[in-house]
């Protein structure tokens, strides 16, 4: 099976950073995009950051110049950079990826989350 596992997560005061990680791991072909969604109490999941195999990034608005999403493909791991924080960043952040396992075919994944609080 593959699995994705996040770490990284915490309470923050606002004007903090935090950094998150994503390793995927199991039996593993190949991955495509990788990023990172949020959502918080009442509200819709949304997209925070994606990263393309080839590095191509890809940001929410609301986190440009802020927040900085970075791979490790040797690793299989995707991290986020969160820098500046502000309380509307509190959320459950989760991890999402395109991994083709051995011997399937492309699917998409998510990791169980790890909650982000930024609160004084």
């Amino acid at each position: 099976q593959v699995q994705l596992v996040e770490s990284g997560g915490g309470l923050v005061q606002p004007g903090g950073s935090l950094r998150l990680s994503c390793a995927a791991s199991g039996s593993i072909f190949s991955i495509n995009g990788m990023g990172w969604y949020r959502q918080a109490p009442g509200k819709q999941r949304e997209l925070v950051a994606t990263m393309t195999s080839n590095g191509i990034a890809n940001y929410a608005d609301s986190v440009k110049g802020r927040f900085t999403i970075s791979r490790d493909n040797t690793k299989n791991t995707v991290y986020l950079q969160m820098n500046s924080l502000q309380v509307n960043d509190t959320a459950v952040y989760y991890c999402n990826a395109d991994i083709r396992p051995w011997l399937s075919r492309l699917l998409n994944y998510w990791g169980q989350g790890t909650q982000v609080t930024v609160s004084s």
